[in-house]
């Protein structure tokens, strides 16, 4: 669940129409090590999200925390956080700037990452349905020993749909950037995850989560070739 959960734009543009800020803490209990037992073997039973946005004059800020859970000990902590200024009071355009990074116990850290572009937000006049599509430049930092510098692109679109009265939430984005394999060659990083939540109050809602990804799994098994991953999650959530 390593760079997830820009249910952002779902909730922020639900925000707006309110108290303009909004907090969440979400537990997800995590299945890819159960389907792909050789491949992920060493995935995260769980992972706790803490995220925030918050609008302000200027724009708006945004985070996430994720703590992916073992049964033994805390296996990463990952964050983004990220900043847009609106361009004109009335404009849909904003300038957007971030940070991605964490650490881990097996690497030490995530691989560091900065981005800067822009994004176009839109919502339905109840802000019913929301979304966002972003066009950033990324550059990443070498992190650890066996990671370097070098610059890559990132197209993010995320989208909000609450419909049944509000009872029932559908969130996400997809993301497309330039990754890197082991050996150096370029690669197309895809990494999708759209949730379907039952809100039973505005605090409390049950869901899931669903994982895809394609060359963003780190593949434990040195005989299988497979890139394309599918990790579910059972998930529950309190909105502060």
């Amino acid at each position: 669940m390593k760079q997830m959960l820009r249910t952002l734009f779902a909730i922020a543009c639900f925000a707006l129409a309110t108290s303009a800020t909004a907090q969440n803490i979400q537990f997800h209990y995590d299945f890819g090590r159960n389907i792909y037992s050789g491949e992920e073997s060493n995935r995260q039973k769980a992972t706790v999200t803490l995220e925030q946005f918050k609008a302000d004059p200027l724009g708006s800020w945004y985070y996430f925390v994720d703590l992916d859970l073992s049964r033994h000990f805390m296996e990463g902590v990952y964050t983004e956080i990220s900043r847009e200024f609106n361009l004109g009071k009335q404009s849909p355009f904003a300038a957007h700037i971030e940070y991605d990074g964490g650490l881990r116990h097996n690497t030490g850290s995530f691989q560091q990452a900065a981005l800067i572009g822009g994004a176009w937000n839109g919502h339905t006049a109840d802000f019913s349905k929301t979304w966002s599509v972003q066009v950033l430049y990324k550059q990443y930092f070498k992190s650890y020993d066996s990671t370097h510098a070098y610059a890559s692109a990132q197209l993010t679109g995320v989208w909000g749909l609450n419909f049944f009265n509000n009872k029932l939430t559908f969130s996400g984005f997809i993301d497309f950037w330039r990754g890197e394999k082991a050996n150096g060659h370029g690669c197309l990083v895809i990494l999708s995850e759209p949730q379907l939540w039952y809100n039973f109050t505005q605090h409390f809602a049950l869901g899931t989560e669903w994982e895809f990804s394609n060359n963003f799994v780190y593949n434990t098994d040195p005989n299988s070739g497979k890139t394309f991953f599918w990790n579910p999650t059972l998930a529950a959530k309190w909105t502060f």
